[in-house]
């Protein structure tokens, strides 16, 4: 059952997908009405999850789901995998890669292989005050707190 992410407690469990590209305003487009309706028939055990999802930046895909009212299970967790491998296929990005850093440059959202970030931070390119964005946090209330934030704030500090 869709909820408005606003309307979800602030306990609510999160995913956050970071696609390698920003997608198009068309790209957009199709992806909220298919996330959408996938979040509106999202269940757990035959049972509907009242959840919802956020599209940041054109980039990010955060799910969202009350927890209190229903819990995500291995078959729920692995039909919205199915779901976001989907959409890497028919949009040719790469959302699940999890060694791959989004930090913001200027005016402009970056992404850059671990690797590459690294070696952007020997170089003094990036700094322990780059905003990055923390896809570790597990709820609503840590997205709200600590998803962007300096990357000497989060497990991205190592590399400073």
């Amino acid at each position: 059952m869709y909820i408005p992410f606003e309307e979800l407690p602030l306990e609510s469990k999160i995913w956050i997908y970071q696609s390698n590209r920003k997608f198009s305003e068309e790209e957009i487009s199709e992806i909220e009405v298919a996330t959408k309706d996938f979040v509106a028939n999202w269940s757990a055990h035959g049972t509907g999850l009242e959840a919802s999802y956020l599209i940041k930046y054109n980039r990010f895909i955060i799910f969202a789901v009350n927890q209190e009212v229903q819990v995500a299970t291995g078959c729920s967790i692995d039909s919205s995998v199915q779901f976001i491998q989907d959409l890497e296929k028919k949009y040719n990005v790469d959302l699940l890669d999890k060694m791959n850093v989004t930090f913001k440059n200027g005016e402009f959202i970056a992404h850059k292989t671990l690797i590459e970030f690294k070696k952007m931070a020997k170089e003094k390119a990036v700094s322990g005050s780059t905003i990055v964005f923390n896809n570790l946090v597990n709820t609503i209330e840590e997205f709200n707190d600590a998803w962007e934030i300096p990357a000497e704030e989060s497990w991205h500090s190592r590399f400073f």
